[in-house]
């Protein structure tokens, strides 16, 4: 991207969306930026310009729930294997390998809308909660090192857990939270995010809250089950078209 106004263009216009369907659906942020931006710079370039407008959107929904602490104590397990999955797999995003990198995030993509689209009701049973939740986050850490993308496994399981509405939207922020910090700390260490690269972050968050802002609006004057159906579909072609790039 050579041309630094059609640079500023299309990332103002990514994280609008990102934000627009975040504020639409609670979700879809990281997806949608890393996605989009995907199709024009690395997986490396797209995750570091995320960090901020991630961090400040999750931490806006994290402390928007009244639960903070016993979701603390609940979700600890998959939280601390988030870093530590994120940690070990520093550098698949930054080692070189684009095209990996690309069809990595692509196939990422694609599992996700196709779990969206199917509507599964997954339930976790109380007794497997536990020894489930370090497993999961240690396996969303690497694909967020790998991808750029903190969805997978992690928020299926979240929404496996039988949480009240409130404290789901709670326990997602919190997830995402902490998956953005770990991957920054990732990033960083592998020189992809350093202070020119958080100002250039730090300014896409105000497309991002503007976005957030018409999305909740928009919410409650649309069927939000048409709109999740629409998103998830183009969140289908979108993986697709990374992943035949990337191959």
């Amino acid at each position: 991207m050579a041309d630094p106004w059609f640079s500023l263009i299309l990332i103002t216009l990514t994280f609008l969306l990102a934000g627009f369907v975040k504020g639409v659906i609670g979700l879809g942020l990281p997806t949608v930026a890393v996605g989009l931006l995907g199709l024009v710079m690395l997986p490396a370039q797209a995750a570091a310009l995320l960090v901020v407008p991630s961090m400040v959107t999750n931490l806006w929904q994290l402390f928007a729930g009244p639960r903070f602490g016993p979701l603390v104590r609940r979700l600890w397990p998959m939280l601390l294997m988030i870093c530590v999955g994120t940690w070990c797999g520093a550098g698949l995003l930054t080692d070189g390998s684009a095209g990996r990198a690309t069809a990595a995030l692509g196939a990422a993509l694609i599992v996700y809308a196709i779990l969206g689209l199917s509507r599964l009701q997954l339930k976790v049973p109380p007794r497997w909660e536990r020894p489930l939740s370090p497993i999961i986050g240690g396996v969303t850490g690497l694909v967020t090192a790998a991808t750029g993308v903190f969805v997978l496994p992690a928020v299926p399981f979240i929404q496996a857990l039988d949480f009240e509405r409130e404290d789901l939207i709670q326990a997602l922020g919190l997830s995402f939270t902490v998956s953005t910090l770990a991957l920054a700390a990732g990033l960083a260490h592998d020189g992809a995010f350093d202070a020119a690269t958080a100002w250039h972050s730090g300014l896409t968050v105000i497309p991002a809250l503007a976005g957030m802002g018409i999305g909740q609006w928009v919410r409650v004057r649309v069927r939000p089950a048409l709109f999740r159906t629409c998103f998830f579909v183009g969140l289908l072609a979108l993986g697709a078209d990374l992943l035949i790039r990337g191959l």
